[in-house]
């Protein structure tokens, strides 16, 4: 009979921000702002890479797979808050705020796994130079960007089969800008202990084995810079790890404060200012840390624009 009685939530409102109307008309404009130079520098990189030969490479594959991860990420968020800012009524479908979830929880997953790829294939390169072309070889490129999204899939997969068995019989209101899994659980009339487990399980296994990656890939690649004698020689190895190793902080720190914590410390205002930063921020601020820290992304477009002066 308990059963019965129960109504089940079919919408959710997404809280956002805030109702003042010059609030909303400033934030929407920062947000078309970022989203817009987000898809534009992602893009370019895209671009730059396949126009430019000498850009063929491991390295640069990994890096447009990454772009294309963070156009993805960010127009699952972006889209949906910019509508937001301009309806009165902010309202989502269950089916419409499981299905952000589920495409948000892949693509984050799936660029924590491209890190960990990227800091492999810098170990590769500067620790076995001699081998690089026999140990990543396209083929194995190929493989580890799919292994990535696939490990994105799975994750989103187990996260959303638990959610959608939990009832929201109370409020349908979510203190939040988009549909995140903590927020979510906060509405649940039933206990979430085993969802709150699995988040943290899953997001522990994800975050510990890719940090683990990159931390070890790293300790081997300072050994070798080390050996390195030539300044100009430590210069490049460097300059080919700098973009990576601001991009994996950014991204990392965020993600370990928002889901690598006990649940009783989940304060949901705080967790949305955190959120901004890494589902819109990161996939903007990623294209110019890798064009403006790396001599040859910053080569290749000078060849470029050079070659459309040229032509004009």
């Amino acid at each position: 009979m308990a059963e019965e009685n129960r109504s089940f939530a079919a919408e959710f409102i997404l809280e956002g921000f805030s109702d003042h109307p010059k609030m909303k008309a400033a934030l929407f404009v920062v947000f078309l702002l970022i989203y817009i130079i987000t898809l534009l520098g992602n893009v370019g990189i895209i671009v730059l890479i396949q126009a430019d030969p000498r850009l063929h490479t491991s390295m640069y594959f990994f890096l447009s797979s990454l772009s294309v991860v963070d156009i993805c990420f960010s127009s699952v968020i972006a889209p949906r808050t910019l509508v937001n800012f301009l309806s009165e009524r902010r309202t989502v479908s269950f089916t419409g705020c499981t299905g952000q979830t589920f495409f948000y929880i892949v693509f984050v997953t799936t660029e924590c796994f491209l890190l960990a790829v990227m800091a492999y294939d810098r170990y590769v390169a500067i620790c076995n130079p001699l081998l690089y072309s026999t140990i990543i070889t396209h083929r194995q490129c190929v493989q580890l960007v799919v292994g990535s999204y696939i490990g994105g899939i799975l994750n989103a997969i187990i996260q959303i089969a638990f959610i959608v068995k939990l009832p929201f019989c109370g409020s349908n209101i979510i203190n939040h800008f988009f549909c995140d899994v903590p927020p979510l659980l906060a509405l649940s009339c039933a206990s979430t202990y085993i969802n709150e487990m699995i988040l943290f399980s899953l997001a522990g296994i994800i975050e510990l084995s890719t940090v683990a990656t990159i931390l070890v890939s790293y300790i081997f690649i300072s050994c070798a810079i080390l050996r390195i004698h030539s300044a100009e020689g430590r210069q490049k190895a460097l300059s080919t790890c700098a973009s990576h190793l601001t991009a994996v902080t950014l991204l990392y720190g965020t993600t370990i404060f928002m889901y690598l914590r006990p649940s009783s410390s989940y304060s949901l205002n705080t967790d949305k200012v955190v959120s901004v930063f890494y589902t819109v921020v990161i996939p903007m601020l990623n294209p110019l840390i890798y064009s403006l820290r790396n001599q040859e992304v910053k080569g290749a477009l000078s060849r470029v624009v050079e070659r459309i002066t040229v032509r004009v």
